[in-house]
């Protein structure tokens, strides 16, 4: 199957400069192409993965995908998708920010063979430039009528743009010129909301290099959930790659509760499985939507992907464990995990009955509703049921010296930590 003709099933081109001629090159030879990514932050989330995913697909097509770090943009900020104007980093933050990013970016996309990933930082040839050089041979190129008409200034115009964020189309356009002179790009893709950034390099290009020089653009669609929200986000917030911002564990769930309007369109966009897997999964959605093995496919394929075969191991586990009730199966770092936004309190861990530390805890209101609770069997920890009004409970329960889950009923989890 052709690149183009996937990515159509797949259902992820939203708009293409030229689809006739961009399929042509890509049908003929082994094309570079790019997508960037600014860093505004220390991690991308799953948002961001979305163009990088279909970066990924041009590489195990045989194309050259190459990965821009904005460190010279990243300074600037992309008024796309924004009311306000952003607030500007320190440039020593930005840095630590393109290290954080490259270091995250190669783990999933570097791969050895002969198309290999190369990875750019756009400073490196933005940094130099003076003002003069850049309003002289840059900026002149660009109609400023032009410029107010593309969607990402015009919605800002009410409340105003800065100087600074209107100019982030040039430098953007600076970037494409910049790789398609010296690294061979031919195709720059991105996310809906950067069409009028990768027109505007399209236009610079062929200012510059002439108006037969072969450049195309490729942009993904919008992504909302089927109730209309924005995907990417869970009751917590935004769902991070960095396993320190959302843990495996949290990663994992996040696709496995995946919607089942939602969850086939996840897989053509997210997965690298075939169309006949995929297909596969959606008739079991439609036939068997309680089994959800969509979903947990799903689930196995991202967390694997951004976290590893080791890391989508412990997610199940601690999945299974939280399923089942076997609390005792999991280590210290398997609850911190699986328990992160569950209600947690603290205890010294000195020995006490039973009665008196769920009262002094504030896990029952009352050491009668207390005793009541206990005697019907209501309450478990670390999996096991306890009914004897005269248990102590001291240190010796901790879960790895640290943590008791209590359960009261069927669901109320809590997490109580050791000093």
């Amino acid at each position: 199957m052709n690149i183009i003709d996937e990515l159509e099933w797949r259902e992820a081109i939203n708009q293409q400069t030229d689809e006739e001629g961009l399929r042509e090159l890509i049908g003929s030879k082994s094309v570079s192409l790019y997508c960037g990514v600014d860093p505004t932050g220390d991690s991308m989330h799953i948002g961001h993965l979305i163009p990088f995913m279909m970066l990924k697909r041009f590489q195990q097509a045989g194309h050259r995908p190459v990965i821009l770090i904005g460190g010279a943009t990243g300074t600037i900020g992309d008024p796309s998708g924004r009311q306000s104007e952003r607030s500007l980093q320190t440039l020593e933050q930005v840095q630590d920010n393109v290290n954080a990013l490259t270091a995250q970016l190669k783990k999933l996309f570097v791969t050895e063979g002969d198309n290999q990933v190369r990875m750019v930082n756009n400073y490196d040839w933005t940094h130099q430039i003076n003002v003069i050089e850049f309003l002289r041979d840059y900026g002149k190129n660009f109609n400023l009528n032009t410029m107010l008409a593309k969607d990402v200034v015009a919605s800002r115009l009410e409340d105003g743009i800065s100087f600074t964020e209107f100019s982030y189309q040039i430098l953007q356009s600076l970037d494409y010129l910049h790789l398609y002179k010296n690294e061979d790009v031919q195709l720059q893709i991105g996310g809906s909301d950067q069409w009028g950034n990768i027109t505007s390099g399209l236009d610079l290009i062929r200012k510059k290099e002439g108006s037969e020089a072969k450049a195309y653009g490729l942009t993904i669609p919008l992504m909302l959930k089927a109730d209309g929200t924005k995907f990417g986000k869970s009751a917590g917030g935004s769902i991070w790659l960095d396993p320190n911002k959302t843990t495996p564990f949290e990663f994992y769930q996040f696709w496995a509760n995946t919607d089942d309007r939602d969850v086939v369109k996840y897989l053509k966009y997210f997965t690298f499985l075939s169309k006949e897997e995929i297909d596969a999964l959606a008739q079991k959605v439609e036939t068997e939507p309680h089994k959800r093995e969509a979903q947990k496919a799903l689930a196995e394929e991202m967390t694997r992907f951004v976290h590893g075969e080791d890391m989508l191991e412990q997610a199940k586990r601690i999945t299974a464990a939280l399923f089942s009730g076997d609390i005792r199966s999991l280590t210290a770092d398997e609850i911190e995990q699986g328990f992160k936004e569950m209600p947690t309190f603290e205890t010294e861990g000195e020995a006490k009955n039973i009665v008196d530390w769920l009262v002094d805890l504030g896990l029952e209101p009352s050491k009668r509703q207390a005793r009541e609770d206990i005697t019907k069997g209501a309450i478990s920890m670390n999996g096991e049921k306890v009914t004897e009004l005269e248990f102590n409970v001291s240190a010796e329960h901790a879960i790895g010296g640290k943590f008791i889950i209590i359960r009261k009923g069927k669901k109320n989890y809590s997490l109580v930590k050791l000093k």
